[in-house]
């Protein structure tokens, strides 16, 4: 169970596979951060769990997190919203109306609250 232990610290808590234990420890930069009383309780209560080493390892795991929010939505932005913007100003006649749109949506709102919220 150590051992599982160790892997886990190691891979999940750190960050992957790229933070070697022979690998260099990367410069650290000290910031001082005030939180709400609720967010500090809770990066508290994620290293009372024994889940985490200290606060710093809560938010360094938390930094990671919003970095690979952000990459996926610079993803989705570049792979599937330029190509439809991209698709539209090349043939704008493709283009749906907004009114339509918005009025096929009303449509099956209507059409939903009619039905108890079954779909129709």
């Amino acid at each position: 169970m150590a051992g599982l232990r160790a892997w886990y610290e190691e891979f999940i808590l750190r960050g992957s596979a790229s933070h070697h234990k022979d690998s260099a420890m990367p410069s650290v930069a000290k910031r001082t951060f005030s939180l709400p009383r609720e967010q500090a309780d809770y990066i508290d209560s994620l290293v009372a769990s024994g889940n985490y080493a200290s606060s710093s390892e809560v938010i360094r795991a938390g930094l990671r997190a919003l970095q690979e929010r952000d990459a996926a939505v610079d993803r989705w932005l570049r792979d599937e919203v330029v190509p439809v913007a991209t698709a539209m100003q090349a043939a704008p006649g493709r283009a749906i109306a907004a009114e339509t749109v918005f009025g096929e949506i009303r449509a099956l709102h209507r059409r939903r609250v009619k039905s108890g919220g079954r779909d129709s």
